[in-house]
């Protein structure tokens, strides 16, 4: 094969890829505005509406650390496979479900094959890209699909909702892993390397179950308060679980969660990123949803369309922040992304109940995908960085992991904190501003980080950053275009 035909190819893999991982994202937030439509149709409580918009989420970041392990253990596009199958499975029984237990279970279902895809996609384009500069400025793009997906899936949700039916939504994921499942034969089959890890069925246990647990309790929080044992039961259970699952993993022969693997300081404070990145979007999509159909009277379709700005900027920060990721290195990036996001997440502090959307919401919604974008770029590269081979679905995973739990977290202590207010547009505000001081502050502490390589596996040592040349840089950035 030529240089330029595997380079095609490499692109056109990645391209496929890209839009997978775009779509497991969206799929979280394609109901979020059409909600209320569903739990009329269906007769859904509180309770019953609470469910079925953290199912997704919960076995989709529940699963992921165990998605890891299968794909380092059976290979990126075998496991890739399984996980699609499921999706789309799942997505038909969802749009096709003749009542609420049925479209729960296919929620659940479809966050299952995520949580497999997810890893598996990212163990694939390691192969795609072997070389370091290549497979840094893959990350970097890579990082910006996650936030793409969930804007795009909140302008769609509330347009086809109001065009046509909800139930149409599931076509995306069904179409994209039919797609996906369609064209894995030309993907490289990303086969381990070496001995296979164990499963590790213990540790997947009590970390399925601890994350599953702890975030139904933060996700409960935000009806029944911190006070009702709705919340604080699961949340203890959720914590007990995964502190047995620590336990378990410093005597496991071969851990699901490698006990010194988030000592890495440019990991954890890389994943610390993403989280708080990931609940500042999420808190944004849900409060301005809230705040333009309930408090202002916006229809549905017109909610939707006040993203648009949101979306096209993001598009743009998210073209731009792979270039200057590999530029300037991604911790810089990262610091950046974060404190532009964080003055956009300020400026919707100043949210009123007459706040006009031109002057009162624009500036902001221009501001946070920015910077949001730039910071889920270099985050992305920072907390995959470094890794051997061997672990990159174990990396994947974790980060993952990371930006799913960041606005189940997050956004239940915003909102937490939000109906401590007396007002709810008050309460409003003070979430954007708690936002706007974590981004902040986060920022601070990735700027702090130093200038380090990304290339050497886990456990060596890295060397310092050398400076490079202009022109060697202009070739390190043309060296692939994904």
């Amino acid at each position: 094969m030529s240089v330029t035909t595997a380079g095609r190819s490499g692109r056109s893999g990645f391209a496929l890829l890209g839009v997978i991982q775009a779509v497991l994202i969206l799929t979280i937030t394609i109901l979020t505005v059409p909600l209320p439509l569903v739990a009329r149709e269906f007769g859904l409580g509180p309770s019953g509406v609470l469910l079925l918009s953290a199912s997704y989420g919960l076995t989709f970041s529940a699963l992921l650390l165990l998605g890891g392990r299968l794909t380092d253990r059976h290979g990126g596009r075998r496991t890739l496979r399984a996980g699609l199958t499921l999706l789309a499975a799942a997505s038909i029984a969802c749009a096709l479900a003749p009542g609420y237990p049925v479209l729960l279970a296919g929620r659940l279902v479809q966050g299952a094959g995520a949580a497999l895809t997810a890893p598996a996609a990212v163990a694939v384009v390691r192969v795609l890209y072997p070389r370091p500069a290549a497979y840094r400025r893959a990350m970097a793009t890579w990082g910006g699909l996650s936030v793409l997906g969930a804007t795009v899936g909140s302008v769609l949700s509330g347009a086809v909702a109001a065009a046509v039916s909800w139930r149409w939504l599931f076509a995306v994921p069904v179409l994209v892993a039919l797609a996906g499942l369609a064209r894995s034969g030309a993907l490289p089959a990303a086969e381990p390397s070496g001995r296979r890890p164990a499963p590790d069925l213990l540790g997947a246990a009590l970390a399925t179950a601890g994350v599953c647990a702890a975030s139904y309790g933060l996700v409960g929080s935000t009806d029944r308060g911190w006070a009702d044992p709705g919340t604080y039961g699961p949340l203890l259970a959720g914590l007990a679980l995964l502190l047995a699952f620590a336990a378990a993993e410093r005597r496991a022969t071969d851990p699901l969660l490698p006990p010194g693997f988030l000592a890495d300081r440019h990991r954890a404070t890389a994943l610390v990123a993403v989280m708080t990145t990931a609940a500042g979007t999420a808190l944004t999509f849900v409060l301005l949803s809230l705040y333009l159909q309930q408090v202002r009277g916006w229809s549905a379709a017109a909610t939707s369309a006040a993203f648009l700005p949101y979306a096209a900027v993001l598009l743009l920060s998210g073209r731009l922040s792979g270039p200057l990721t590999v530029r300037y290195g991604p911790g810089p990036v990262t610091a950046g992304g974060l404190a532009v996001a964080g003055a956009g997440s300020g400026l919707l502090a100043g949210l009123t109940p007459d706040s006009g959307y031109a002057l009162g919401l624009l500036p902001g919604l221009l501001l946070l995908p920015a910077g949001a974008a730039a910071a889920f770029a270099g985050a992305a590269v920072l907390a995959t960085g470094g890794v051997a081979p061997e672990r990159t679905g174990l990396a994947a995973g974790v980060f993952n992991t990371a930006m799913e739990l960041g606005p189940t977290a997050g956004l239940a202590a915003l909102m937490a904190l939000a109906a401590t207010r007396p007002t709810i547009v008050g309460g409003y505000a003070a979430a954007f501003a708690a936002a706007a001081a974590g981004l902040a502050l986060t920022a601070v502490a990735v700027a702090a980080l130093p200038r380090t390589t990304t290339t050497a596996p886990t456990g060596t040592t890295t060397a310092p950053e050398r400076t490079t040349s202009a022109p060697e840089r202009t070739t390190r950035i043309k060296e692939f275009s994904p």
